[in-house]
């Protein structure tokens, strides 16, 4: 625990790793030979990713040279619908198609390294942009692991 009572970051991030795995191990279906852990950190990546890149766009509307951020603005959007639609669609795994689990881990990845590039061409000036930059790494490193494990 931190100073003031409440769980540190890490914490929380373990807990949250473990609510996913924990949903992913009571699923009462077959999931198949899908690496659970690999799978949970996707999962758990593509959402932190999503509200990261929300936080950066909003972050970035609030700047002063908001012209210059359009095209960062655009990218932050973007990866968080994808990142958001790739939480959710790897949650669901009754069902699955193999198909569109790649395809859709392989636009996230593509939507996170592009946004991640944005952001870093901004990190030395707006501190959201280094964080968001670094959440979009994460997450692309998560779908690329992923997807090394379907084969």
């Amino acid at each position: 625990m931190v100073r003031g009572g409440g769980p540190s970051a890490a914490e929380e991030e373990a807990a949250m790793t473990h609510r996913i795995t924990a949903m992913l191990d009571t699923h009462p279906g077959d999931l198949g030979t899908i690496d659970r852990e690999a799978l949970a950190a996707c999962i758990e990546a593509c959402f932190e990713c999503a509200q990261v890149c929300t936080a950066c766009a909003d972050a970035c509307l609030a700047e002063g040279m908001v012209a210059d951020l359009r095209a960062c603005i655009r990218n932050n959007l973007d990866c968080a619908d994808v990142c958001e639609a790739t939480g959710r669609i790897l949650s669901r795994r009754t069902g699955a198609d193999p198909g569109v689990t790649k395809a859709v881990l392989e636009a996230c990845l593509a939507a996170c390294r592009a946004c991640a590039a944005e952001c870093e061409q901004h990190a030395e000036m707006h501190e959201h942009c280094r964080i968001c930059a670094e959440a979009c790494r994460r997450c692309e490193q998560a779908c690329e692991r992923l997807l090394a494990t379907l084969g």
